[in-house]
């Protein structure tokens, strides 16, 4: 077992790290505000180190991080953790070694956003529906992006205690005669229908195609955000559509997650595609299908729904880590390094 954390040292650079994208942000104590650093993207880099020596650039000694705490995309196991959908791999002992960290904290990207839940005022989140967000109660967040990632943060024993998983790839399967109709004519993804397979950036144009495919129609747009922007603009029936189930089969997902972890506060969609597409999530496809949890309809009813509109949100989640980690009941076993 990990001995519990009880201060984190500063200077600490903060990182979230997706399969397209690596925020990071620099602080340099307890009390100082946060700095900031120019997002980069992670084609431009070889290694995820070559990008956090871009980050820190010439700093003085005094300035440079002693701490680092990374949110990743996939699952954090071993010395040698692979991020998903790009060719980065994080090795915090390689870390300590070149940077003269002390420390190094790898957490799961929505195990890092799910730490800003509890920060979140109502100028950093767009509601969507009804319901109510209770103080303590357990929440979800959900973000489809590069792939689908999901997090959730239960409050125990005094402490907000993150629950990080790969639920985007638990099984999606067609409900409603459309579903059925549509389902023969999607592409797989590793041989299977998961969520993420539809509910993410590539997802949505293999909706497109399955739809177009199945109206019998070309499909004219080549990517993900032409489809968003012809389907939010409504002059292309087969974009308007797939916006539509789109946002039907995220809130299936999301409703099957608020009903595993009894989500009375709330559950938040994440990413730039969540706000992107905040109309059509805002058109009643979304609620409705969260809702419709039957016997349990009238459970749902009251749990909140709403969209993270407060930017880099995870590196803020990061950073109410660092500042306060007694506040939090972060598994640390097997993913923190030291020097």
């Amino acid at each position: 077992m990990t001995a519990p954390l009880d201060r984190i040292r500063f200077p600490v650079l903060s990182g979230d790290i997706g399969g397209t994208n690596a925020r990071f942000a620099l602080t340099a104590n307890e009390t100082a505000k946060t700095e900031r650093i120019p997002t980069i993207a992670t084609t431009d880099f070889a290694t995820i180190d070559d990008a956090i020596e871009a980050a820190i650039g010439d700093r003085p000694p005094g300035e440079r991080p002693k701490t680092a705490i990374l949110a990743l995309a996939g699952p954090i196991t071993g010395d040698r953790v692979k991020i998903t959908n790009n060719d980065w791999a994080a090795e915090p002992k390689k870390m300590i070694a070149r940077f003269g960290m002390t420390d190094v904290i790898l957490l799961n990207d929505f195990e890092a956003l799910s730490l800003s839940l509890p920060g979140l005022g109502p100028g950093d989140v767009d509601a969507i529906g009804g319901g109510e967000a209770r103080p303590e109660g357990a929440r979800v967040v959900v973000g489809p992006g590069t792939g689908l990632g999901t997090g959730a943060l239960i409050h125990a024993g005094g402490r907000w205690v993150p629950i990080p998983g790969e639920g985007g790839h638990v099984d999606l399967g067609p409900v409603s005669p459309r579903d059925f109709e549509i389902w023969p004519n999607l592409e797989q993804t590793f041989g299977r229908m998961s969520v993420e397979t539809l509910v993410c950036g590539s997802g949505m144009l293999r909706l497109y195609r399955g739809i177009c495919a199945t109206n019998g129609v070309e499909a004219t747009l080549a990517n993900e955000a032409d489809v968003a922007a012809r389907g939010l603009a409504g002059d292309d029936p087969q974009a308007v559509e797939t916006l539509d189930l789109f946002a039907t089969y995220l809130g299936r997902y999301a409703g099957d997650l608020a009903l595993i972890f009894s989500a009375w506060g709330g559950v938040y969609l994440a990413g730039g595609i969540s706000t992107r597409i905040a109309p059509a999530l805002k058109s009643g496809a979304f609620r409705e299908a969260f809702l419709a949890k039957e016997p349990h309809r009238h459970l749902m009813e009251r749990m909140a729904t709403a969209i993270i509109i407060k930017e880099d949100a995870a590196l803020a989640g990061i950073g109410d880590f660092a500042r306060a980690p007694s506040r939090f009941g972060v598994e640390l076993n097997g993913r923190w390094w030291q020097a």
